[in-house]
């Protein structure tokens, strides 16, 4: 029986460490992009305006998965 619980509480800090590494992660990779689209976009060139559409496409994703981390963690702290 306490092998079993001790296996499942270590499962799970794991898979919890891990999930929190990802969403780190993912939330690290949104800044990076908004901040160079931004910036690229800022400059007047056809090289930088290509670059800005170039980081646009991760964007979108990396938004979509901050709105999941963001509504997982609103549910566990009213959970």
């Amino acid at each position: 029986m306490i092998t079993t619980v001790t296996t499942t509480t270590v499962t799970t800090v794991a898979a919890m460490g891990l999930t929190a590494a990802i969403s780190i992660a993912a939330v690290v990779s949104l800044i990076f992009f908004l901040t160079i689209k931004e910036l690229a976009s800022a400059g007047g060139s056809a090289a930088s305006l290509r670059m800005a559409r170039f980081f646009g496409i991760g964007i979108l994703p990396l938004v979509m998965a901050f709105a999941v981390i963001v509504v997982v963690k609103i549910i566990e702290v009213l959970a």
